[in-house]
């Protein structure tokens, strides 16, 4: 579903020409469960963005359900994301002034979807999430705990092929992160391709396959049976 082939990224930071990514290659299935580990400067978010499409790598191949995405346009590629691509954020990403609702809802008024369709889903997620009652409220009134299920409802509302979470339980407690996390584990079970970078090695163990990043490079690369 994921086939990376020989992608560099570079980066200049001032005169000096920086090697974010070093010739990745890698393979990711449907439905896979991964996380990817490493020290800080290690290559991982530079990973998820080029997985995610809000980067473009400098050299190599990037292929999505066997699309060469990498010779797309912004706009293909913009549609390619909002329709296969989910995103969950470390510090939620939420629009103050928006009610967890109108959160939810925001990916389907963008993809100019029937307001009717768009207020059934939105109840349907509410209540999977167990956000019926906060439906109203905006997130300076939600807890951690709420806020990162509104983003992950917000992630999931077009019914992505891939979720990409960026240290999603970087800012709970460590109970709410535990409950955060079964939540995007949930999603494998749909079909959903799950990658989630972390710092936090109990939660990079409990992903079905662990990938370790060490400048730049792919360095590690393990599974394990459910």
């Amino acid at each position: 579903m994921i086939e990376f082939s020989n992608v560099s990224r570079n980066f200049l930071v001032g005169d000096q020409e920086v090697h974010a990514l070093r010739d990745v290659n890698l393979n990711l299935g449907a439905g896979e469960y991964v996380s990817i580990m490493g020290p800080s400067g290690s290559g991982k978010s530079t990973l998820l963005n080029l997985i995610g499409l809000l980067d473009r790598p400098s050299a190599g191949v990037y292929k999505l359900d066997g699309l060469d995405v990498t010779t797309l346009g912004d706009e293909q590629q913009a549609r390619v994301r909002r329709e296969k691509i989910g995103f969950v954020f470390q510090f939620f990403h939420l629009v103050p002034r928006l009610t967890a609702a109108m959160n939810i809802e925001l990916p389907l008024i963008l993809a100019g979807v029937d307001v009717e369709e768009r207020k059934e889903r939105v109840a349907k997620l509410l209540e999977s999430y167990g956000l019926s009652d906060r439906a109203e409220h905006r997130p300076e009134q939600l807890s951690g705990g709420q806020r990162q299920r509104v983003a992950i409802a917000r992630a999931t509302i077009m019914r992505p092929s891939v979720l990409l979470a960026d240290e999603p339980t970087g800012n709970l407690d460590r109970a709410t992160g535990k409950e955060v996390m079964r939540l995007l584990e949930q999603l494998t079970e749909q079909g959903v391709t799950l990658i989630v970078v972390t710092h936090d090695h109990e939660n990079g163990d409990r992903a079905l396959r662990q990938i370790t990043m060490v400048d730049g490079k792919i360095v590690g690369d393990k599974s394990r049976t459910g």
